[in-house]
């Protein structure tokens, strides 16, 4: 009898731990995207064949999950780091979770709250209807300056992401300098606001990041990475902060999805800078993507980005893209994208050139034409 008890107490013990497991998860994941390239202007008049990796989605491992803690209360967290497949190095500045790092507490009914290296509300929120979301960098901004292509993530953050009402949502971010005595510098907020109903999809927000006080002339903030990817902008390197305010939206008709966007980012000077009078980029986008079968999706895009303030250039790029998918974690792509570039922009040292081209977020300076073509694969697991 007393051997019966400990043997039920021996199932209630192992059901009660059984039922906890089974209220957490924890899942390791990751993706990997490759592709063999060509580069017309690459680098000046000099052209590139070659591996171009992370295209229509970053390279990256990562881990994330879960636990409930009862009354609709879960704690959340995930820690994503990004690679090159070419090399095998680190991404993001060598960082090992340099995608993303954080934790926080998510509520069924008053929303989600997260701490440490995070997405900000408009990569969230607006890259969600662009291009970029479909195609990768082939499809986003001229040099990126808007952070279409999440060139920037940001540290030290705290965010808030409320329920969807009825289709509405928003976010709300702010990062922390991080650095003693200098909470007026080196810290970045941001907002955003997003609605979905039924085929109509729309999503706008703000984002402001600082440079730190101490710093040379050159982007050092603690709690944002550098958006200056290329000679669009790397001008500005030096900039007191950079603003960007994006809206975008997109639209479902059978199989074909209309989507357009605009974005104004600021580039500002102080003492340090060297440049005098702020920067202004204004981007438009509009793309159209067909499921032609429920394996292919193809798209066209347009970009026009237009500076002014303290230089001018103008930036028209045209891309199309092809997707099929394998299988629901494999799938082969090919995209095409020319730009070409008009006008005069600034370098890093300060002086001035005729404008060069440079396709999305990959950082090469052209002429002021440049073409890119690549075939690739994607697995996710």
């Amino acid at each position: 009898m007393k051997k019966l008890a400990l043997s039920s107490m021996t199932v209630a013990i192992l059901a009660a731990s059984g039922a906890a497991h089974a209220q957490s998860s924890v899942t390791l994941y990751g993706l990997i995207d490759s592709g063999i390239g060509y580069v017309h202007h690459a680098d000046g008049s000099d052209n590139l064949v070659g591996m171009i990796n992370g295209n229509l989605s970053g390279d990256r491992w990562g881990m994330k999950g879960t636990e409930d803690l009862g009354a609709g209360l879960k704690a959340i967290f995930q820690i994503e780091g990004g690679f090159d497949v070419g090399t095998g190095k680190l991404g993001q500045g060598s960082r090992l979770f340099g995608r993303q790092a954080y934790v926080g507490l998510q509520g069924d009914t008053w929303g989600t709250v997260t701490m440490g290296r995070q997405y900000d509300p408009l990569t969230d929120m607006v890259q969600a209807v662009t291009a970029d979301n479909y195609f990768g960098s082939a499809f986003a901004t001229p040099g990126d300056v808007d952070n279409n292509d999440n060139s920037a993530r940001f540290n030290n953050a705290v965010k808030y992401v409320s329920p969807s009402f009825a289709g509405l949502q928003f976010e709300g971010m702010y990062s922390f300098s991080g650095v003693a005595g200098q909470a007026g510098q080196g810290y970045t907020y941001a907002g955003g606001v997003s609605y979905a109903n039924g085929p109509l999809s729309l999503a706008g927000g703000y984002l402001r990041a600082t440079n730190n006080s101490a710093r040379a002339g050159t982007w050092s903030s603690a709690s944002a990475d550098s958006i200056f990817d290329s000679h669009i902008n790397d001008g500005y390197v030096s900039a007191k902060s950079y603003s960007i305010a994006q809206a975008g939206g997109q639209y479902v008709i059978g199989p074909v999805t209309f989507g357009a966007s605009y974005s104004n980012t600021q580039l500002k000077a102080d003492g340090f800078s060297s440049f005098g009078s702020t920067e202004k980029y204004n981007s438009g986008k509009g793309f159209i993507a067909y499921q032609a079968t429920p394996a292919l999706l193809t798209g066209f895009g347009y970009a026009y980005t237009s500076a002014s303030g303290d230089t001018s250039a103008h930036y028209h790029q045209f891309s199309l893209g092809a997707d099929y998918n394998l299988s629901k974690r494999t799938d082969f792509y090919a995209v095409a994208t020319y730009q070409r570039a008009y006008g005069t922009q600034r370098l890093s040292d300060g002086t001035t050139q005729d404008a060069v081209a440079s396709i999305g977020s990959y950082g090469y300076n052209g002429t002021d034409s440049q073409e890119l073509v690549i075939v690739g694969i994607r697995h996710k697991f």
